[in-house]
């Protein structure tokens, strides 16, 4: 399997930065439509979507996996005022994406939890032509829904835990101490982590990463962030899946399935917030039969 991996310039305001991206199999000789991998956060990074890279090999699916501008190894701006990071912002960076790899006729997303809001709001804000399917990963279509889980969850957690939690960015150290914690029963049940994971978690400490985008997207566009009502928008057949275990309970993703024209929705059962991890091969067959 060829692996290739780059930048794309995105000008933004009369400036330029770089996205980073990495590709897994031929997108000139491709027999099928490529797919492109939204990673979570906002703020994280793509290493933990490594897994999508088994469609090369399982489905002759080729995968497009990037760094969202301010992560990762994208061009960082820790100087940029909140204002500066909105959803429409990493939409744009995604069609800049499609048309510089030129698969923005003919094209497939898969979105993980904030990837997958920034899915569904590209379909809904822009309507673009070329999208095919949609896949929505532990996702969530409201941030009350999101906060209700994560409220319910943490109630069995020691003191140390939930504060820890609660702290989140104000206390960088205590937040990801407790979030290792958590994420061991509602993030990713493997034990130990696997290292892409670990890296990714990672980027929530400011010492390791970049807390610019997180904390501008939770201060900002994500306090009261919902498209609840605005689900029969999405067009395109869509795949909802989450895990027995995950902060995506089926009570968060229920209005996916529940107002989405064509939705089909997979719980997997031995799985938390990561089943690309946790159930790897199934949830690669899953996908995969779903895109062909």
């Amino acid at each position: 399997m060829s692996v290739s991996e780059g930048t794309i310039p995105f000008t933004v305001a009369g400036e330029t930065y770089q996205t980073w991206y990495k590709v897994f199999g031929d997108l000139k000789n491709r027999k099928h439509r490529p797919l492109i991998a939204l990673h979570g956060g906002p703020g994280l990074v793509h290493d933990y979507m490594t897994p999508f890279g088994d469609l090369v090999a399982s489905h002759n699916i080729p995968v497009i996996l990037y760094d969202q501008l301010g992560n990762g190894k994208s061009t960082h701006l820790r100087d940029k005022p909140e204002s500066f990071w909105t959803i429409d912002l990493f939409v744009d960076e995604l069609v800049n994406l499609l048309q510089h790899f030129g698969v923005q006729d003919d094209f497939d997303l898969v979105g993980h939890s904030w990837g997958g809001i920034l899915g569904v709001e590209f379909e809904i804000r822009r309507q673009p032509q070329g999208l095919k399917h949609l896949v929505l990963a532990d996702s969530l279509p409201s941030m009350a829904l999101w906060n209700q889980s994560n409220m319910q969850l943490l109630q069995p957690f020691p003191q140390e835990i939930k504060e820890g939690i609660m702290a989140g960015l104000s206390d960088p150290d205590r937040y990801h101490k407790a979030l290792l914690v958590y994420h061991a029963e509602h993030g990713c049940r493997i034990k130990p982590f696997p290292a892409e994971f670990l890296y990714t978690l990672d980027q929530v400490r400011p010492d390791v990463g970049d807390i610019t985008v997180s904390k501008a997207m939770f201060s900002g566009p994500f306090k009261e962030w919902t498209v609840v009502d605005q689900l029969h928008q999405v067009r395109v057949p869509t795949l909802i899946y989450n895990g027995r275990y995950d902060i995506s309970q089926d009570f968060v993703c229920a209005p996916f399935f529940q107002r989405i024209p064509k939705a089909k929705w997979v719980t997997f059962e031995k799985s938390s917030h990561l089943p690309q991890w946790e159930e790897r091969e199934r949830v690669m067959q899953v996908v995969g039969s779903f895109l062909q």
